[in-house]
């Protein structure tokens, strides 16, 4: 009997293998293959599955059911945090929804407006309007505090009196601001006081010390402010100053970092600043420098009945007066004539008035505010490395001359007004990087975002991995060992056979395997043709 080419004996495993199995086999591998299919689906939606952030979080109640219906009308994907304090929705989509419900004019915080007059019923009493408008205005004024960026949330109460008829009994409004800071946040001394001012002039005949600001740690920080009241600065003069300041300290940092090094230079400057505005009126008169060129009006008068004439040579004696005349005692007057002695009694007047043009300047100043009145300077340069040396040696006289009057330039120094100026020289201490905070590694929020990702892909492909080598393979191995039925066997190798076909089927296989041989190894097939040969020759 022929034998069976090994190739023919190992029959695939096929849909008829399968349906040919036992029961219980055919159901392990469904089971199997539905388990496998499962998990690699349930893994890839899981890592496909996107990240969700925070879109707000302390809602009140009402703004959070309009928050979620919203969500829901627009499709959008979210959750609840686990303590229902925040909503959660796909961190791809936090600002675009942000901006939508901001559009809807939500949320709202909680807090009453003046949408709350809209509504207003017909016939409400003067009380019922006032409290309205109370709680419109503190609503109003919260929202507006909430909009710095510091504070998270904030609530505004006023205590308005009612008005009196009677001045002696009048009382003035107050106020109160809670404000609820973001983590890490505080509020600096001209934001506090920008608070108070914000409130005092929202409220009529407010003033700004009736204005409390309290954080939500009960600490009254409104307390800041007062130094700058007592100090008579605002907070815009304040900042002016400290603009000021730095735009000299940068000045100087500008003009030296060239020659010692850029972080080898370290200025501050003390501004005294004058914001009183004067108003002067000067009147100056000054002598004329030439009279006769200066004459504004002259006027000469003379008068007498006759001009007295100088007689005699000049001098002390001509010059003398007159000696008084005497009558002779005998003799009367002469008549109708004149004598020496009546010309010396005639009598002559002359009077000259000269007015000169007065130099007269009227000089109106008025002083801007703001001015520097005096300026204070302190510089330090750090030592300088020369190569091959390890240790820093001071600049010369001549280069610490050089950066004085660099500095002076830069900052404009003025003798007259009293500035000051000190540059010292000294080596800088290293500075101390294990005491500057540091933020680990593996608290990076990028790296740990790109670990997620890598973690969830990871995780599908180990799952795939695992349910393939540890489950589906050894099920198959073993369907594969299992022995087939004989008549199964010979219903595949050769189906549909009748017992003619038989012997032809077979002599075809010895066939297809003789020339499989002669393919293979030609020479073996060429020694067996030649010992049939010789065979036959010798018989």
């Amino acid at each position: 009997m022929a034998k069976t080419s090994p190739a023919l004996t190992e029959v695939p495993l096929s849909l008829a293998t399968f349906n040919r199995l036992p029961m219980r086999f055919k159901i392990a591998a469904m089971v199997g293959v539905a388990l496998t299919v499962t998990v690699i689906v349930g893994a890839w939606l899981w890592a496909k599955q996107p990240d969700y952030s925070v879109l707000f979080s302390n809602l009140s109640e009402q703004d959070g059911g309009q928050i979620v219906t919203a969500l829901q009308q627009q499709n959008v994907p979210y959750k609840f945090s686990e303590g229902g304090g925040a909503i959660l929705v796909p961190s791809g989509q936090v600002h675009d929804i942000r901006l939508r419900l901001a559009a809807q004019g939500m949320p709202k915080g909680g807090l009453v407006g003046f949408e709350v007059l809209e509504s207003q019923k017909l016939g409400a009493s003067q009380f019922l309007e006032q409290v309205n408008y109370q709680r419109a205005l503190e609503g109003e004024l919260a929202r507006t505090i909430g909009t710095i960026s510091s504070v998270r949330g904030a609530r505004v109460h006023l205590a308005i009196p009612k008005q009196s008829a009677f001045l002696r009994d009048e009382q003035r409004p107050t106020a109160s601001v809670l404000v609820n800071l973001h983590p890490g946040r505080s509020l600096d001394g001209i934001q506090v006081s920008g608070i108070v001012h914000l409130v005092s002039a929202s409220v009529p005949e407010l003033s700004p010390a009736s204005v409390s600001v309290v954080d939500q740690e009960g600490n009254l920080i409104s307390q800041q402010s007062d130094s700058l009241r007592n100090s008579g600065l605002d907070p815009t003069q304040l900042k002016y100053v400290r603009e000021l300041e730095a735009g000299y300290i940068k000045r100087i940092e500008t003009i030296l970092s060239p020659i010692v090094g850029g972080g080898n230079v370290r200025a501050q400057v003390t501004a005294d600043v004058d914001f009183s505005q004067t108003e002067q009126v000067a009147e100056t008169y000054k002598p004329n420098p030439n009279p006769e060129t200066a004459v504004r009006s002259q006027q000469t008068n003379e008068s007498g009945q006759g001009t007295p004439q100088a007689l005699g040579v000049p001098g002390a004696i001509s010059n003398q007066p007159p000696v008084p005349a005497t009558a002779p005692l005998t003799s009367p007057p002469v008549a109708g004539g004149s004598t020496g002695s009546s010309q010396s009694t005639a009598n002559f007047s002359r009077n000259s008035t000269i007015n000169y043009e007065v130099d007269k300047t009227v000089r109106h100043v008025k002083g801007s505010p703001g001015m520097v009145k005096r300026l204070s300077v302190a510089v330090v340069i750090n030592q300088k490395k020369e190569p091959g040396k390890p240790k820093a040696v001071p600049l010369s006289d001549t280069e610490m001359r050089q950066i004085s009057d660099l500095t002076r330039e830069a900052m404009g120094f003025n003798k007259e007004r009293g500035d000051t100026l000190n540059v010292a020289n000294a080596a800088f201490s290293p500075a101390d990087e294990s005491a500057m905070p540091q933020t680990p590694f593996w608290k990076d929020p990028g790296l740990i975002a790109l670990l997620k990702d890598l973690g969830r892909y990871l995780a599908a492909f180990v799952i795939a991995y695992l349910t393939w080598t540890r489950l589906l393979q050894p099920l198959f191995r073993k369907l594969s060992e299992l022995p087939l039925p004989k008549a199964y066997e010979e219903e595949e190798l050769f189906p549909e056979t009748g017992p003619g076909q038989h012997a032809q089927r077979s002599f075809d296989a010895k066939m297809d395997h003789a020339r499989n041989l002669a393919r293979e190894n030609p020479k073996a097939v060429a020694n067996v043709i030649k010992e049939w040969v010789s065979g036959g020759e010798s018989r």
